[in-house]
């Protein structure tokens, strides 16, 4: 089935040439920036006539492989995604961090239309493949947009309006994307908002439960401030040390982006207890604490809390600390 474009090619082709001539169109608008990399950084024709991405076998079986969990997690919420906005003409894809679509959802009505513009498993959908759309100027971007219609770059695929979120690993790190979209001519952007809305809350419930799994012995608790629908967690420990936190709660709390987190005690975070109780548990939570806070170092934390080396030392020992807390 060919494309079949609402606006014309050739007025598409001339404004986002225009835009491309322009020097500061980049620095004022991300969409300008976008068609920027497309042109620059990835060497696309605005007007190419390309047909539909292709099925990459072979790159799709890898990607479900390497994406089982976030497959397992995410399948129950792309299901009821797609019961809530499927009747709507919409399609739900899942990629993987490079844009390649690992799992899709469309009505029977609509299943041909979708495999013929490349919205399907096994297509790419980064921007060096297909310029600026919305599942590749998410990823490259990290974070949530709406590229609607004439606001893509190819001029093949301005007849579609496309709205995603990325979604982050429990390490903070980008893995997948989560996109809605739609060849409807009478979709609004008004209703593209409402979507993006609901498609962000189902990318943040994926990071939630995947954080959740990475950690199945840990206390979760909310970043600091935090709305709970925002995946904005922390992984604590039964030292009520934070070792894990998500990609919203390490913005939040000033961790590091990405890997593995230094070691934090709750307190120095949320600014409360809620750790060991009673006294030889209050005890081991202040040893902690203090050598968290010193990196393991038996000196400075033997400083902060006023003892001696050797006396510190005796008290790991009885309450089984070594010195990496």
């Amino acid at each position: 089935m060919a494309k079949a474009p609402t606006a014309k090619a050739g007025d598409h082709v001339e404004r986002v040439i225009g835009t491309l001539n322009s020097g500061s169109a980049a620095a004022r608008s991300r969409l300008a920036a976008s068609w920027q990399r497309s042109w620059l950084k990835h060497g696309l024709d605005p007007g190419l006539g390309a047909a539909a991405p292709e099925v990459d076998g072979d790159r799709l079986r890898v990607g479900r492989e390497e994406l089982a969990e976030v497959l397992a997690v995410a399948a129950p919420k792309l299901d009821d995604l797609f019961a809530m906005i499927g009747h709507c003409g919409c399609g739900i894809l899942l990629t993987d961090a490079k844009g390649l679509v690992i799992d899709a959802r469309a009505g029977a009505a609509d299943a041909d239309v979708f495999r013929a513009w490349g919205l399907a498993p096994g297509a790419d959908w980064s921007e060096a493949a297909q310029g600026t759309n919305g599942i590749g100027t998410s990823l490259a971007e990290e974070r949530a947009l709406t590229i609607h219609r004439d606001q893509h770059y190819l001029a093949q695929n301005i007849g579609m309006s496309c709205i995603d979120a990325p979604v982050f690993g429990p390490d903070g790190g980008l893995i997948a994307a989560l996109d809605v979209s739609s060849a409807r001519a009478d979709q609004t952007e008004g209703f593209n908002r409402l979507i993006e809305a609901m498609v962000t809350r189902v990318a943040q419930a994926i990071e939630a439960d995947l954080f959740r799994n990475a950690f199945p012995k840990h206390r979760i608790v909310l970043a600091s401030g935090a709305d709970p629908a925002s995946a904005a967690f922390l992984a604590v420990d039964g030292d009520d040390v934070v070792v894990g936190a998500t990609r919203e709660a390490r913005r939040r709390h000033g961790l590091e982006p990405t890997g593995l987190i230094r070691p934090r005690p709750v307190v120095d975070l949320l600014g409360r207890e809620g750790g060991p109780t009673g006294l030889e548990g209050a005890e081991r939570a202040a040893v902690i604490r203090a050598l968290t806070r010193a990196g393991g170092n038996v000196s400075e934390a033997a400083r902060a809390l006023g003892l001696g080396r050797a006396t510190l030392y005796r008290r790991m020992k009885r309450l089984g600390i070594d010195e990496r807390g």
